[in-house]
């Protein structure tokens, strides 16, 4: 899980230096605003510090307790650090959909997120990705070992030992 947010926030950032490359129009970039909060992304990249604070936390402390102290301690202080990128974060993500959809469409997009049934699929969207995931990862691992043992038997009946 921790991987894969920190996967999400070096996507994240190279999407902000892509979505820098052409500058979305004001009303588009406005629209992409909203929608963004309305999908509740600010909340979910402040939410990744804590996730990020502890990745980076064993690299530093290295199993001692006094360091692991100062570290707590100082960690509550780095917030402060982290608001470029958070603001990265939404700059970015604001940017890039304003270069993808039109502003009717942003409206539109942002209008099923209001809706009800927008609002369920936010609340769900956390589980159901990690449910996804988990079912990915499953029917994954079992074609990779189908597929395992069907070339092993066909490289075993051309003769070679396996």
């Amino acid at each position: 899980m921790r991987e894969r947010i920190l996967i999400t926030v070096a996507v994240v950032l190279a999407l902000t230096g892509v979505a820098r490359a052409q500058p979305p129009s004001p009303d588009g970039l406005a629209a992409a605003r909203r929608l963004v909060a309305t999908m509740k992304l600010p909340e979910q990249y402040k939410a990744m510090l804590p996730t990020i604070l502890l990745g980076i936390k064993p690299a530093l402390v290295q199993d001692r307790p006094e360091i692991e102290r100062d570290y707590d301690a100082m960690a509550a202080a780095v917030s402060d650090a982290y608001a470029p990128f958070y603001d990265a974060m939404v700059d970015g993500v604001s940017a890039l959909y304003a270069n993808t959809f039109t502003v009717d469409e942003l409206r539109q997009i942002e209008a099923f997120y209001r809706s009800a049934v927008g609002q369920k699929f936010l609340a769900e969207a956390p589980a159901l990705a990690q449910r996804r995931e988990i079912i990915v990862q499953d029917i994954g691992r079992k074609a990779g070992d189908e597929l395992k043992a069907r070339l092993t038997d066909s490289l075993r009946q051309k003769g070679h030992r396996l």
